[in-house]
């Protein structure tokens, strides 16, 4: 039999070792400390040490160490002087605002004792003025006396859980930036609605009416003769109280706030009083008047 050649083992190559791993090695054991140490040997040879070697050098740098030095103890010293005098300014702009505000206070307390002079005076003239009954006919219609009697009582109120309308809402492309607030013009409505239902005198969060009040808004606030009113709006009008009750609900202006109520969720509530008191105007605006004439005189 022919017999087979023996087998020859290839040798293995040696490994070589990582060269990421030599290179940490050699880091590790040749630290960076002795580059800088070296460094610092050959600028000490070549004589460029860290401070000035010459006499003139030293004293250039003496010299702008002290004026350093002086400029901060200057600055200090200005700092420490000028701190006693921006306290007085302080507290003499201080005394000033306290007494121009107590000045501003007193003329306010002038202007208001004035205003209710002069509707104390108007309204002793609608008294003068034709019969007694016609007087104080013309004083209750005018907002220029105290009214009490029975009436109904309206308090209207903002949703508790306000929401923006969608989409083609008409509450929001009329100006409403919010369904469930009460606005001016819904307030507007509701007066409307009372006077038409035959209420004699009506009130706001105690602000009396006239013919010539005003409902207007300021941004999300109600003005109500230019003074701004807040919820729950409390709404006061003297009469017939279960005739003007019924009439309201049942009139186009009374379904409106109902239908606010079902819709944007606007709280209502309204009730019928015995006595209600409803304060005079704080002022009345005579715009005509005519001359009286004695009698018999043409």
């Amino acid at each position: 039999m022919p017999q087979q050649p023996p087998i020859r083992s290839t040798p293995q190559r040696p490994s070589r070792p990582d060269a990421s791993m030599s290179l940490l090695t050699n880091v590790m054991d040749h630290s960076l400390d002795d580059g800088y140490a070296e460094a610092a040997a050959r600028k000490k040879a070549a004589g460029d040490g860290g401070l000035p070697r010459t006499l003139r050098a030293k004293l250039g740098l003496a010299v702008g160490l002290v004026l350093a030095a002086l400029v901060v103890t200057v600055g200090a010293a200005q700092a420490r002087v000028a701190a006693p005098v921006v306290a007085k300014e302080r507290e003499e702009l201080i005394d000033r605002i306290d007494r121009e505000t107590e000045a501003a206070d007193k003329l306010e307390e002038n202007v208001d004792k004035l205003r209710d002079d002069v509707s104390a005076q108007q309204r002793a003239a609608l008294k003068e003025s034709g019969h007694s009954d016609q007087a104080d006919l013309v004083s209750v219609l005018s907002g220029a006396a105290e009214v009490h009697g029975p009436g109904v009582k309206l308090v209207v109120d903002d949703a508790k859980e306000a929401s923006s309308g969608g989409d083609g809402n008409p509450r929001e492309t009329s100006g409403f930036s919010d369904t469930g607030r009460v606005r001016d013009r819904d307030m507007q409505r509701v007066v409307n609605g009372l006077w038409e239902s035959g209420a004699e005198a009506v009130s706001i969060n105690g602000q009396r009416l006239t013919a010539l009040s005003a409902i207007r808004a300021a941004g999300d606030a109600i003005l109500v003769d230019n003074k701004p009113l807040v919820p729950p709006y409390t709404v006061l009008a003297v009469g017939d109280g279960k005739r003007l009750s019924t009439r309201f609900q049942d009139s186009a202006d009374g379904l409106y706030l109902h239908a606010l109520q079902e819709n944007y969720g606007i709280r209502t509530a309204i009730s019928v009083e015995s006595d209600l008191k409803l304060p005079a105007a704080p002022s009345v605006i005579v715009r005509t008047a005519q001359p009286r004439t004695e009698k018999g005189t043409s």
